[in-house]
């Protein structure tokens, strides 16, 4: 296979290579619901074989696991310390699976994936 200049494929032979099928409704993905802190707000979509998804569009609070005592505490979040996921959301304050953020009680992880379970969990976290 060959490319041009314009950066379309072609067949060894030169002509045109065509995509075998046009898009479905399925192939369609969605925009990302980006998750901020604020007060809280859901917001819910149909997804695949009709099945809710709740995505959460902003929040304040997080259930917060210790794994060495096993308790889960509702806590507010006070602030979103670091994203590692892309350097524009720690930079916006986005939430999203990994994020570290400042409770009551200390710094936590986040383990659960805001924009698809419509539930914010985390773990305890130390530097």
């Amino acid at each position: 296979m060959v490319w041009n200049d314009n950066l379309t494929k072609r067949k060894s032979t030169g002509g045109k290579k065509r995509p075998y099928r046009s898009k479905r409704v399925y192939d369609v993905g969605k925009h990302p619901v980006e998750t901020t802190l604020g007060d809280t707000t859901l917001k819910s979509k149909d997804g695949h074989a009709g099945i809710a998804k709740i995505k959460i569009v902003k929040t304040n609070l997080v259930n917060v696991s210790d794994p060495e005592t096993g308790k889960t505490e509702k806590m507010e979040i006070l602030d979103v310390v670091s994203n590692p996921a892309n350097a524009d959301y720690n930079r916006r304050g986005v939430i999203t699976k990994g994020t570290i953020v400042k409770t009551e009680k200390g710094l936590a992880r986040i383990v659960s994936r805001p924009g698809q379970t419509g539930t914010l969990n985390a773990v305890t976290y130390q530097e």
